[in-house]
Protein backbone atom coordinates (compact mmCIF):
# COMPACT_ATOMS: atom_id res chain seq x y z
CA UNK A 1 0.00 0.00 0.00
CA UNK A 2 1.38 3.38 -0.81
CA UNK A 3 1.76 6.23 1.96
CA UNK A 4 -0.36 8.86 0.18
CA UNK A 5 -3.49 6.11 0.40
CA UNK A 6 -2.19 4.66 4.11
CA UNK A 7 -4.59 5.57 6.96
CA UNK A 8 -5.87 7.97 5.44
CA UNK A 9 -8.78 7.85 7.93
CA UNK A 10 -7.01 6.16 10.56
CA UNK A 11 -4.22 8.45 10.98
CA UNK A 12 -1.49 7.34 13.02
CA UNK A 13 -0.12 7.11 16.13
CA UNK A 14 2.96 8.57 18.07
CA UNK A 15 4.31 6.61 20.25
CA UNK A 16 6.31 9.48 21.98
CA UNK A 17 8.29 7.69 25.25
CA UNK A 18 5.22 4.75 25.29
CA UNK A 19 7.99 2.87 27.00
CA UNK A 20 8.50 5.11 29.91
CA UNK A 21 5.09 5.88 30.77
CA UNK A 22 5.47 7.41 34.00
CA UNK A 23 7.91 10.31 32.57
CA UNK A 24 5.33 11.62 30.25
CA UNK A 25 4.12 13.87 32.93
CA UNK A 26 7.23 15.12 33.80
CA UNK A 27 8.10 15.41 29.73
CA UNK A 28 5.07 17.43 29.53
CA UNK A 29 5.82 20.03 32.54
CA UNK A 30 9.10 19.94 31.08
CA UNK A 31 7.93 20.85 27.81
CA UNK A 32 5.43 23.07 28.60
CA UNK A 33 7.75 25.42 30.25
CA UNK A 34 10.28 25.00 27.21
CA UNK A 35 7.41 25.95 24.78
CA UNK A 36 6.14 28.79 27.44
CA UNK A 37 9.55 30.33 27.78
CA UNK A 38 10.16 29.91 23.87
CA UNK A 39 6.71 32.01 23.24
CA UNK A 40 7.72 34.82 25.58
CA UNK A 41 11.56 34.88 24.58
CA UNK A 42 11.21 34.78 20.70
CA UNK A 43 8.32 37.57 20.98
CA UNK A 44 10.25 39.64 23.02
CA UNK A 45 12.89 39.75 20.59
CA UNK A 46 10.54 40.34 17.33
CA UNK A 47 8.63 43.63 19.52
CA UNK A 48 12.13 44.86 20.01
CA UNK A 49 13.20 44.66 16.85
CA UNK A 50 10.30 46.65 15.45
CA UNK A 51 9.57 49.27 18.50
CA UNK A 52 12.53 50.11 19.35
CA UNK A 53 14.91 52.34 16.40
CA UNK A 54 18.21 51.95 17.27
CA UNK A 55 17.88 47.89 16.33
CA UNK A 56 16.34 48.95 12.95
CA UNK A 57 19.72 47.23 11.33
CA UNK A 58 20.23 44.40 9.27
CA UNK A 59 21.74 42.38 11.82
CA UNK A 60 18.03 42.35 13.70
CA UNK A 61 16.34 42.29 10.48
CA UNK A 62 17.38 38.36 10.44
CA UNK A 63 17.15 37.99 14.36
CA UNK A 64 13.83 39.31 14.07
CA UNK A 65 13.35 36.45 10.81
CA UNK A 66 14.89 34.01 12.87
CA UNK A 67 12.89 34.58 16.08
CA UNK A 68 9.55 34.00 13.35
CA UNK A 69 10.89 31.34 12.33
CA UNK A 70 11.44 29.74 15.86
CA UNK A 71 7.92 30.32 16.75
CA UNK A 72 6.42 29.04 13.81
CA UNK A 73 8.69 25.74 14.12
CA UNK A 74 8.28 25.07 17.53
CA UNK A 75 4.11 25.79 17.30
CA UNK A 76 4.63 23.38 14.59
CA UNK A 77 4.91 20.47 16.79
CA UNK A 78 5.11 20.95 20.78
CA UNK A 79 1.21 21.44 20.95
CA UNK A 80 0.36 17.99 19.27
CA UNK A 81 2.78 16.76 21.74
CA UNK A 82 1.65 17.94 24.40
CA UNK A 83 -1.65 16.44 24.16
CA UNK A 84 -0.29 13.36 23.21
CA UNK A 85 1.80 13.68 26.64
CA UNK A 86 -1.49 14.70 28.55
CA UNK A 87 -3.51 11.75 28.11
CA UNK A 88 -3.86 8.32 26.64
CA UNK A 89 -5.01 9.04 22.95
CA UNK A 90 -1.69 9.04 21.20
CA UNK A 91 -3.07 9.69 17.51
CA UNK A 92 -3.05 12.43 15.27
CA UNK A 93 -5.03 12.51 12.03
CA UNK A 94 -3.24 11.33 8.32
CA UNK A 95 -4.33 15.43 6.95
CA UNK A 96 -2.20 16.67 10.74
CA UNK A 97 0.47 14.64 10.07
CA UNK A 98 0.96 15.45 6.27
CA UNK A 99 0.77 19.06 7.58
CA UNK A 100 3.58 18.77 10.24
CA UNK A 101 5.51 17.20 8.18
CA UNK A 102 5.72 19.58 5.39
CA UNK A 103 5.04 22.46 7.90
CA UNK A 104 8.27 21.15 10.27
CA UNK A 105 10.57 20.66 7.17
CA UNK A 106 9.95 23.84 5.40
CA UNK A 107 10.95 25.79 8.74
CA UNK A 108 14.05 23.44 9.43
CA UNK A 109 15.43 23.90 6.26
CA UNK A 110 14.47 28.07 6.27
CA UNK A 111 16.58 28.27 9.39
CA UNK A 112 19.36 26.17 7.86
CA UNK A 113 19.29 29.01 5.27
CA UNK A 114 18.51 32.11 7.16
CA UNK A 115 21.73 31.01 8.92
CA UNK A 116 23.19 31.67 6.20
CA UNK A 117 22.35 34.56 5.53
CA UNK A 118 22.77 35.91 9.00
CA UNK A 119 26.40 34.65 7.99
CA UNK A 120 26.97 36.79 5.55
CA UNK A 121 25.61 39.83 7.69
CA UNK A 122 28.00 39.50 10.41
CA UNK A 123 30.86 38.48 7.14
CA UNK A 124 29.77 42.33 5.74
CA UNK A 125 29.87 43.57 9.19
CA UNK A 126 33.44 42.91 9.56
CA UNK A 127 35.22 42.91 6.89
CA UNK A 128 33.40 45.40 4.89
CA UNK A 129 32.58 47.48 7.68
CA UNK A 130 32.80 50.99 5.66
CA UNK A 131 30.00 49.46 2.85
CA UNK A 132 28.08 47.94 5.54
CA UNK A 133 24.84 49.91 5.29
CA UNK A 134 25.32 50.40 1.89
CA UNK A 135 25.50 46.55 1.23
CA UNK A 136 23.44 45.09 3.39
CA UNK A 137 20.04 47.68 2.16
CA UNK A 138 16.94 46.90 2.99
CA UNK A 139 15.99 45.81 -0.36
CA UNK A 140 19.16 43.17 -0.06
CA UNK A 141 17.85 42.19 3.40
CA UNK A 142 14.36 41.45 2.66
CA UNK A 143 15.52 39.35 -0.28
CA UNK A 144 17.96 37.06 1.48
CA UNK A 145 15.19 36.30 4.02
CA UNK A 146 12.66 35.47 0.64
CA UNK A 147 15.23 33.10 -0.43
CA UNK A 148 15.78 31.72 2.46
CA UNK A 149 11.63 30.87 2.88
CA UNK A 150 11.13 29.74 -0.46
CA UNK A 151 14.32 27.60 -0.77
CA UNK A 152 13.17 25.91 2.75
CA UNK A 153 9.68 25.71 1.44
CA UNK A 154 10.93 24.20 -2.16
CA UNK A 155 12.75 21.54 -0.09
CA UNK A 156 10.04 20.65 2.34
CA UNK A 157 7.62 20.28 -0.66
CA UNK A 158 10.54 18.11 -2.94
CA UNK A 159 11.62 15.63 0.66
CA UNK A 160 7.84 15.57 2.30
CA UNK A 161 6.07 14.19 -0.88
CA UNK A 162 9.28 11.65 -1.73
CA UNK A 163 8.07 10.73 1.77
CA UNK A 164 4.60 10.08 1.28
CA UNK A 165 5.26 8.22 -1.87
CA UNK A 166 7.00 5.27 0.33
CA UNK A 167 5.27 2.05 0.68
CA UNK A 168 4.26 1.81 4.45
CA UNK A 169 1.76 -1.12 4.38
CA UNK A 170 -0.53 -0.66 6.74
CA UNK A 171 2.07 0.92 9.53
CA UNK A 172 0.66 3.80 11.59
CA UNK A 173 2.58 3.53 14.68
CA UNK A 174 5.26 6.20 14.68
CA UNK A 175 8.27 6.49 16.82
CA UNK A 176 8.72 9.67 17.61
CA UNK A 177 6.98 12.87 19.45
CA UNK A 178 6.23 14.05 15.45
CA UNK A 179 5.79 13.02 11.81
CA UNK A 180 9.14 14.31 10.46
CA UNK A 181 11.10 12.54 7.61
CA UNK A 182 13.36 10.11 9.68
CA UNK A 183 10.89 8.31 11.46
CA UNK A 184 8.51 8.31 8.42
CA UNK A 185 11.10 6.64 6.52
CA UNK A 186 11.16 4.15 9.03
CA UNK A 187 7.38 2.88 8.92
CA UNK A 188 8.52 2.24 5.76
CA UNK A 189 8.25 -1.87 4.34
CA UNK A 190 10.27 -3.69 0.92
CA UNK A 191 12.80 -1.68 -0.98
CA UNK A 192 12.93 1.72 0.20
CA UNK A 193 17.33 2.16 -1.19
CA UNK A 194 16.08 4.61 -3.87
CA UNK A 195 14.29 6.56 -1.79
CA UNK A 196 16.53 6.57 0.95
CA UNK A 197 19.29 7.26 -1.48
CA UNK A 198 17.09 10.51 -2.97
CA UNK A 199 16.31 12.38 0.54
CA UNK A 200 19.65 11.26 2.22
CA UNK A 201 21.32 13.54 -1.33
CA UNK A 202 18.60 16.08 -0.36
CA UNK A 203 19.07 16.26 3.14
CA UNK A 204 22.77 16.37 2.92
CA UNK A 205 22.59 19.15 0.23
CA UNK A 206 20.42 21.20 2.89
CA UNK A 207 23.29 20.85 5.66
CA UNK A 208 26.49 20.42 4.53
CA UNK A 209 26.53 22.99 1.55
CA UNK A 210 24.75 25.85 4.33
CA UNK A 211 27.30 24.88 6.80
CA UNK A 212 30.06 24.63 5.06
CA UNK A 213 29.35 28.10 3.25
CA UNK A 214 29.16 29.43 7.16
CA UNK A 215 32.51 27.91 7.97
CA UNK A 216 34.33 29.60 5.36
CA UNK A 217 32.80 32.86 5.83
CA UNK A 218 33.96 32.48 9.41
CA UNK A 219 37.81 31.55 8.08
CA UNK A 220 37.73 35.15 6.38
CA UNK A 221 36.03 37.17 9.30
CA UNK A 222 38.83 35.54 11.42
CA UNK A 223 41.44 36.63 9.37
CA UNK A 224 39.92 40.50 9.48
CA UNK A 225 39.55 40.57 12.86
CA UNK A 226 42.94 39.17 13.42
CA UNK A 227 44.15 42.17 11.22
CA UNK A 228 42.70 44.79 13.82
CA UNK A 229 45.28 46.44 15.84
CA UNK A 230 43.52 46.82 19.17
CA UNK A 231 42.45 44.34 21.52
CA UNK A 232 39.45 45.42 22.65
CA UNK A 233 38.34 45.94 18.61
CA UNK A 234 39.00 42.40 18.22
CA UNK A 235 36.87 41.46 21.52
CA UNK A 236 34.37 43.29 20.33
CA UNK A 237 34.56 42.30 16.49
CA UNK A 238 34.45 38.30 18.04
CA UNK A 239 31.31 39.14 20.56
CA UNK A 240 29.20 40.13 17.49
CA UNK A 241 29.94 36.64 15.83
CA UNK A 242 29.98 34.60 19.04
CA UNK A 243 25.91 34.24 19.90
CA UNK A 244 25.32 33.28 15.63
CA UNK A 245 28.26 30.66 15.87
CA UNK A 246 26.78 28.75 19.35
CA UNK A 247 23.33 29.20 17.33
CA UNK A 248 25.04 27.60 14.47
CA UNK A 249 26.64 24.85 16.14
CA UNK A 250 23.66 24.14 18.20
CA UNK A 251 21.12 24.16 15.30
CA UNK A 252 23.62 21.84 13.04
CA UNK A 253 24.78 19.81 15.04
CA UNK A 254 21.55 18.22 16.34
CA UNK A 255 20.21 18.72 12.35
CA UNK A 256 23.12 16.63 11.18
CA UNK A 257 22.31 13.80 13.86
CA UNK A 258 18.94 13.72 13.19
CA UNK A 259 18.67 13.74 9.51
CA UNK A 260 21.72 12.35 8.29
CA UNK A 261 22.70 9.23 10.33
CA UNK A 262 20.74 6.10 8.24
CA UNK A 263 17.34 5.73 8.85
CA UNK A 264 17.00 2.67 10.33
CA UNK A 265 20.04 2.30 12.05
CA UNK A 266 20.28 4.86 14.52
CA UNK A 267 19.23 4.41 18.28
CA UNK A 268 15.69 5.09 18.79
CA UNK A 269 15.83 6.83 22.16
CA UNK A 270 18.76 8.70 20.54
CA UNK A 271 16.72 9.88 17.71
CA UNK A 272 13.69 10.62 19.79
CA UNK A 273 15.99 13.37 22.09
CA UNK A 274 17.89 14.80 19.35
CA UNK A 275 14.07 15.38 17.73
CA UNK A 276 12.63 17.01 21.27
CA UNK A 277 16.26 18.81 21.32
CA UNK A 278 15.52 21.09 17.78
CA UNK A 279 12.30 20.89 18.33
CA UNK A 280 12.29 22.77 21.75
CA UNK A 281 15.51 23.16 23.45
CA UNK A 282 16.99 25.53 20.68
CA UNK A 283 14.10 27.66 19.82
CA UNK A 284 13.94 28.24 23.66
CA UNK A 285 17.91 28.79 23.94
CA UNK A 286 18.50 31.47 20.53
CA UNK A 287 16.90 34.60 22.59
CA UNK A 288 18.74 33.59 25.87
CA UNK A 289 22.23 33.38 23.73
CA UNK A 290 21.57 36.53 21.65
CA UNK A 291 20.90 38.68 24.60
CA UNK A 292 22.71 37.46 27.55
CA UNK A 293 26.02 39.14 25.86
CA UNK A 294 24.16 42.15 24.00
CA UNK A 295 24.39 45.34 25.47
CA UNK A 296 21.84 46.45 22.59
CA UNK A 297 18.79 44.29 23.44
CA UNK A 298 19.43 44.69 27.13
CA UNK A 299 19.47 48.38 26.67
CA UNK A 300 16.55 48.22 24.24
CA UNK A 301 13.96 46.09 26.73
CA UNK A 302 15.19 48.51 29.78
CA UNK A 303 13.85 51.39 27.20
CA UNK A 304 10.59 49.67 26.57
CA UNK A 305 10.15 49.08 30.24
CA UNK A 306 10.85 52.73 31.34
CA UNK A 307 8.65 53.73 29.20
CA UNK A 308 5.59 51.61 29.67
CA UNK A 309 5.97 52.53 33.18
CA UNK A 310 5.97 56.43 32.41
CA UNK A 311 2.64 55.70 30.54
CA UNK A 312 1.42 53.52 33.17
Amino acid sequence: MEGGSNGSSEGFILLGISDHPRLEMIFFVVILSSYLLTLMGNSTIILLSRLDARLHTPMYFFLSNLSSLDLAFTTSSVPQMLINLWGPDKTITYGGCVTQLYVFLWLGTTECILLVMMSFDRYVAICRPLHYLTIMSPCLCWLLAVISWLGGLGNSVTQSTLTLQLPFCGHRRVDGFLCEVPVMMKLACGDTSVYEAVLNSVSTFFTVVPLSIILISYCFIAQAVLKISSVEGQQKAFMTCLSHLVVVFLFYGSAIYGYLLPAKSSSQDQGKFISLFYTVVTPMVNPLIYTLRNKEVKGALRRLLRRERESG
